[in-house]
């Protein structure tokens, strides 16, 4: 495999969870070799760091566990903050059932670990509360159902709260004695980064030197840097991406284009820079060095347990180990279920479309894989090195049960209770019928390209003139369709405007109004409605009618069933011959995913 290919590989989380378990086994070979000695020495050579009169005195291993995993848990925090203002802990309907079910997969687990082991080492409790986010993932990737994007983002919002409550647990109990003057300096640095995400500043050097100096404060202060990386993460500001940053972005491209020098490169760089929110800039530089580089160093510094010696049968002859494999195994299942099943009950929200219970049992299960978080507490938790190497053996033993029962539930799951897949409908339903449907382009077209649409969308097809592109691309060979969408939520006018094309559909000028419309998204009240019907030389008295008769106001609302039923949920969502797009939907990417169906039929639906 070429070296390109092998790096696309690993940054799949499929990809990711098996570079962590080559890491995992290479660390216990190299433990348990002749050369567990170099394996030994490396983890403990001293490396100093003088900073004026501050001095960090760490060997290699806390290097890697007090440095290196602050940015793991830095874009955890960037990942909560994005799901906060973006995603799907913003609305209460969507975050309330994960929320119940991760606060419930922490409290279990505790609860089972100090039933099995709390006599022994009661300290050990938080080894079992967090779930390896990116190895979950890793694994549901492999094991999980064909298709399980629904499921994927359920599991993704409850270990948001599981990531969080686990590091705040290690700030709070796993601490050593905290000096007060370098944590009112962390305190103070936390002020900054509020501060600068309400001046809504969107460089992204100030962020990152105020979060460098909140790291080495909290490390003078005896607070365990890791809650110090997540609530700086969860400082930075995330943001839609307005369409007004996008035309400003290419009108300075352009300007580029026209006159290439120095300077407009600059201003296109600070342009696409201020267009993208600096979560998302920080979050996109850090993802693939996190999960290709800190998170398998991290395994190969502390996976590496010697287990000759009669060590091995220590550890399955202690509390500990089994403590942290009930804890994370069962505590975890039994946590998760039950708090995913107490939500529904009290009402509290539903589960994504396309989750069935056997997924969330699936799901339950796998988020006992502990691993990263679990492998740092037990560096904290147990200074006796038994005891953190029958710990350590616990959270891999419990790492490869939690996966093989994950595996057999959905296979359960998938044999017994049909569920094949945890996903949205990727049909269209009903099909295009060229009768009622608004056809652009020849109707005997090899491919049909179906948008479901918003009119007040800013980043629906007409504005960004996909339509346009694909049929100088494509000329005849496709044929484009749109069906509403109409978002209330967000759009409040979008509902009446669609209800308005169809309107003037009723005399022959649907395509007319659809571009109207779409040229003027921030002035679509009735009056405008009626000025742009004026305008089309409509009969304004029967345009007048039609906007009040219900049946087209029924038409719509079919519309927008239909995308529910296709598996759309936002605008703009695409159809491409029946299968819906899912990934970018630019021009250049659904022109690529036509031409791909044109060599291999199959590719459409894995686009």
């Amino acid at each position: 495999m070429a070296p390109r290919a092998l790096v696309e590989r690993l940054r799949t989380e499929s990809g990711a969870a098996l570079l962590l378990v080559g890491v995992t086994v290479l660390a216990l070979v190299w433990a348990n070799s002749p050369l567990s000695g170099a394996y030994t020495h490396l983890w403990e050579t001293s490396v100093n760091l003088d900073v004026g009169e501050l001095r960090f005195d760490m060997d290699l291993h806390h290097w890697v566990n007090d440095g290196l995993m602050v940015l793991f848990f830095f874009v955890i925090g960037l990942e909560v903050r994005q799901e906060l203002s973006i995603g799907s802990l913003r609305q209460r309907s969507q975050r309330l059932v994960p929320l119940v079910a991760g606060t419930a997969g922490v409290l279990v687990p505790a609860l089972v670990y100090l039933a099995v082991a709390g006599g022994a080492a009661p300290q050990g409790w938080g080894v079992v509360v967090g779930t390896d986010t990116a190895f979950l993932l890793g694994v549901l990737a492999l094991v999980g159902p064909a298709m399980s994007n629904q499921l994927r983002v359920f599991l993704m919002t409850l270990t948001v709260v599981d990531d969080f409550l686990s590091v705040a647990i290690i700030g709070v109990f796993y601490s050593d004695d905290v000096r007060i003057g370098p944590l009112v300096l962390a305190v103070v640095c936390l002020g900054v980064l509020w501060l600068l995400g309400r001046m809504r500043q969107w460089r992204s050097a100030p962020y990152v030197v105020v979060i460098v100096v909140l790291w080495g404060a909290t490390v003078q202060a005896g607070v365990h840097p890791s809650i110090a990386g997540m609530v700086a993460g969860l400082l930075v500001p995330a943001a839609v991406t307005r369409r007004a940053d996008v035309l400003h972005a290419k009108s300075l491209f352009r300007a580029y284009w026209q006159s290439p020098d120095a300077a407009g490169a600059r201003n296109v760089q600070a342009g696409l820079a201020r267009s993208i929110s600096v979560n998302h800039r920080l979050h996109e530089v850090l993802r693939g060095p996190v999960s290709l580089v800190v998170v398998p160093v991290f395994a190969l510094a502390n996976a590496g347990i010697d287990l000759r010696g009669g060590a091995l049968a220590d550890a399955l002859g202690s509390a500990i180990t089994w403590g942290v494999v009930a804890g994370l195994v069962v505590g975890k299942l039994v946590g998760v279920s039950l708090g995913t099943w107490t939500a529904l009950r009290m009402r509290l929200g539903l589960l994504p479309d396309g989750v069935g219970p056997g997924s969330v049992l699936g799901g339950a299960a796998l988020s006992g894989i502990g691993f990263t978080v679990s492998l740092l507490v037990v560096n904290l938790a147990f200074p006796d090195p038994a005891d953190a190497q029958a710990a350590t053996v616990g959270v891999l033993l419990a790492m490869v049960l939690a996966s093989v029962l994950g595996w057999l539930i959905f296979t359960v799951a998938r044999v017994r209770w049909g569920e094949t897949t945890a996903d949205l409908p990727v049909t269209l339903a009903p099909p295009v019928d060229d009768e009622l449907d608004h056809v652009r382009g020849d109707p005997d077209a090899a491919h049909t390209v179906v948008e479901y649409l918003d009119f007040q969308c800013p980043f629906c097809a007409r504005v960004t003139g996909m339509n346009v592109e694909l049929h100088e691309h494509f000329g005849d060979r496709v044929r484009y369709v749109v069906r509403h969408l109409p978002l209330p939520d967000v759009h409040p006018q979008a509902f009446l405007a669609a209800v308005a094309s169809e309107a003037a559909h009723r005399q022959g000028q649907f395509w007319e109004m659809h571009d109207v419309l779409f040229s003027h998204q921030s002035q679509l009240e009735l009056d405008d409605l009626r000025g742009y019907a004026a305008d089309l030389g409509l009969d304004l008295a029967r345009f007048d009618a039609d906007l009040d008769d219900e049946e087209l106001h029924d038409l719509v609302r079919a519309h927008a069933a239909s995308a529910a039923a296709s598996g759309a949920r936002g605008t703009p969502t695409f159809f491409l011959d029946g299968h819906r797009h899912r990934g970018p939907h630019d021009a250049r990417t659904l022109a690529a995913a036509i031409e791909a169906a044109e060599s291999d039929p199959a590719a459409r639906r894995r686009s």
